[in-house]
């Protein structure tokens, strides 16, 4: 059975950084999309960073680009988000999310969800 598991989320100041990390675990295969998504109470669901497992392919948000960056490490199985300039929009519940049906910027392929992390960005 997939299982992702988020850590890393916190409080902090608008313009500081935090990294946001994601163990996969249960893949048959090694080769699949998986990013990162983000929820803030009262508003849709946001697609933050993708990433695919083989090519190494990133795909990334607008209202994120440029400021965070999605990486992994294959032989861990583990996922991370560097947000760096973080500003008090960006607050949310953070998501890793995993799928295998389509491009990795096909955002609402995404089928297997983590349980999240909490991102709170004080002014």
């Amino acid at each position: 059975q997939v299982q992702l598991v988020e850590s890393g989320g916190g409080s902090v100041q608008a313009g500081g950084s935090l990294r946001l990390s994601c163990a996969a675990s249960g893949y048959r295969y090694s080769s699949y999309c998986i990013g990162w998504f983000r929820q803030a109470p009262g508003k849709e669901r946001e697609e933050v960073a993708g990433i695919h497992t083989l090519g190494g392919t990133t795909y990334y948000g607008a209202s994120v680009e440029g400021r965070f960056t999605i990486s992994q490490d294959n032989a861990r199985k583990m996922l991370y988000l560097q947000m760096n300039s973080l500003r008090p929009e960006d607050s949310a519940m953070y998501y890793c999310a995993a799928q295998t049906r389509s491009f990795c910027n096909d955002w609402a392929s995404y089928t297997t969800w983590g349980q999240g992390t909490q991102v709170t960005v004080s002014s």
